[in-house]
């Protein structure tokens, strides 16, 4: 196992070649040494998992994250039922690509809108810490997918506050 552990991290050896090697010859007493090696780090996890709390809490807030992520992604992708429509692989890096780019317009507004809030004086000392590091801006209450639209000419985003990189 450590021969074929070396050989990938030294890159003398592709995973796929170690893969097909193991596929055509399941009995290779390597690759059971590397599923059992699998099974033990599947079954430590959820002990350490079960017995750190901060741990817990980590898991839940990275998932917390994720799902708000893909709720987001979801609701942007209504009209078919957030499935992609076409096997065509060109068309689903087109699809993915555009809900990246609104996803991450959504949460460039949604930012402004909460940096405008919290910088109302009867915010200034109305969040602790664990509220702050609660907030996101991967919210979608403020779109109306069904709705009408308007465009408003008349007024503009103030961007001019916004952080250079």
């Amino acid at each position: 196992m450590m021969k074929y552990a070396t050989a990938l991290r030294l890159r003398t050896a592709s995973t796929e070649a170690l893969l097909r090697r193991f596929t055509s010859e399941t009995t290779h007493p390597a690759y059971a040494a590397m599923l059992e090696v699998g099974r033990a780090q599947r079954t430590v996890f959820p002990a350490r998992w079960l017995r750190d709390h901060d741990l817990q809490r980590e898991t839940e807030s990275g998932l917390n994250v994720v799902e708000n992520y893909n709720g987001a992604g979801d609701y942007i992708k209504f009209g078919k039922r957030g499935e992609l429509a076409s096997n065509q692989r060109e068309e689903q890096e087109l699809g993915m690509s555009c809900l990246h780019i609104l996803q991450s317009a959504l949460g460039l507004i949604n930012t402004l809108m909460i940096q405008d809030t919290l910088a109302l004086p009867e915010w200034e000392n109305a969040l602790t810490d664990a509220d702050r590091r609660g907030l996101t801006p991967l919210f979608h209450t403020n779109m109306t997918p069904y709705g009408e639209i308007q465009l408003r000419t008349d007024r503009r985003l103030d961007l001019t506050d916004l952080p250079t990189a």
